[in-house]
């Protein structure tokens, strides 16, 4: 997620508009609303460190009703909700190893099915560099079941994890194979693939199968070579993924470049299915600042997508078809590609105010379901609200918005199928 000092234009057009939102396209897009959220979270000592980012549904076995969504919330640990948005359990994220290490700092989860007989939430620990892995219950709650032996995803020693470049995307896959997660690395350009491991006692492991490195510079049609303009020492980062399960297809946000499409065994070669507005366009670094000053636009951007390209989900339907959804979070929308074929373009939305809840803004992750859930007999979508209202001063503030499929559908003419995927099958 980028910092609120560098996408407050789009947030003040989102909020000046109300019930329109006004992307760096200028191209009105439609507005659906949010049918509840989660409470306020607050990134501060008093409010336990809490930053909300990324969200996962859990479907129970036998009644959907008592589904329940997993949340992180980095030095937070996990949030559990049920339904209705009310907190049903809380994790902390484990302490630091030692008086100068980091913490635990929980940043993406995912859920998969049927691991040994147990369904399991998956989290990447960008602070420890650790995948944890935690039993759902069949009451929604979550126990931890990570082994202590468990090895860094993508450093050796812990100073080399103590300066940050550690896990930081995650989504999960499963195949006749195994299970699997794909992780990415913070500040850098790897994607790891990571197997999942029963070991003694219960506890879950894994074994880094294969990384792949995505590009970091690109030559443009004009022959020249450009990168994201980034901090020193920093490459254009991966977060937001998603594995298309009937199609064992990995999408992968970079997020100051694009979304590639790859095989989720990260064997093949990568394609860049679309591109933000800026790809680019050059950059010059202020270290006074902190800030990157663009250049001239030469034009060879997307038009869907506006930096940073972040949470990836998909909507399945039957005969293996199905919409991928992209945050587009510098402009506070969402855009929607079919999952199938060439990932034709169908539109964007956003998430605005309603009846006393507010809009999504600076969202990194969202997830989204077909089958009935609770009030939600169309299918659920949730996203990450990066600035949550009413404000409270000086206190970071963010939450999670519910929003029914059928409004998406609606607005941009997409299907309802709440029978063609189930993802216990």
């Amino acid at each position: 997620m980028r910092p609120l000092s560098r996408i407050s234009l789009a947030s003040l057009a989102f909020s000046l508009v109300g019930v329109l939102a006004l992307p760096a396209s200028g191209q009105v897009v439609p507005v659906v609303n949010p049918e509840l959220e989660t409470p306020a979270l607050f990134d501060d000592a008093a409010g336990g460190n809490a930053n909300g980012d990324d969200p996962a549904i859990w479907l129970h076995p036998s009644d959907s009703d008592e589904s329940v969504v997993i949340t992180t919330a980095k030095e937070g640990g996990l949030y559990v909700y049920d339904l209705d948005g009310a907190q049903i359990q809380h994790v902390a994220a484990p302490a630091a190893p030692g008086p100068d290490d980091e913490a635990g700092r929980f940043n993406n989860v995912d859920v998969t099915y049927g691991f040994g007989g147990r369904d399991l939430a998956v989290v990447s620990d960008r602070g420890r560099d650790h995948v944890r892995l935690y039993s759902i219950g069949h009451d929604g709650h979550l126990t931890d079941v990570t082994d202590p032996a468990a090895p860094f995803v993508f450093n050796t020693t812990q100073e080399q994890v103590n300066d940050a470049e550690t896990a930081y995307g995650l989504t999960t896959w499963k195949d006749s194979s195994g299970t699997y997660a794909l992780v990415s690395r913070r500040h850098k350009t790897s994607i790891a693939l990571v197997k999942l491991l029963a070991k003694p006692g219960g506890k879950v492991g894994y074994q880094v199968v294969r990384t792949l490195t995505l590009p970091a510079s690109f030559t443009l049609p004009n022959g020249q070579s450009w990168a994201p303009c980034m901090e020193p020492d920093e490459l254009a980062q991966v977060e937001g993924m998603v594995v298309d399960q009937q199609a064992d297809v990995l999408y992968a946000a970079q997020e100051d470049v694009g979304i590639w499409r790859m095989r989720a065994d990260l064997t093949g070669t990568p394609v860049l299915m679309d591109k933000v507005r800026g790809y680019g366009v050059p950059g010059t670094y202020d270290p006074e600042t902190e800030e990157c000053t663009p250049g001239a636009d030469p034009g060879y951007g997307g038009t869907r997508l506006t930096a940073d390209a972040e949470g990836l989900t998909i909507y399945y339907r039957d005969d293996r078809k199905g919409y991928l959804m992209a945050s587009s979070q510098g402009d506070n929308t969402f855009a929607v590609y079919r999952k199938e074929g060439s990932n034709a373009f169908l539109g964007r939305f956003a998430v605005g105010p309603h009846d006393g809840v507010d809009g999504v803004e600076h969202s990194d992750g969202s997830t989204v379901l077909n089958v009935p859930l609770g009030d939600f007999d169309e299918g659920l979508f949730i996203a990450h609200d990066g600035a949550n209202t009413p404000a409270v001063p000086d206190r970071e503030n963010t939450n999670f918005k519910f929003v029914g499929w059928g409004d998406i559908a609606d607005e941009l003419d997409l299907d309802v199928d709440t029978d063609g995927w189930n993802p216990r099958d």
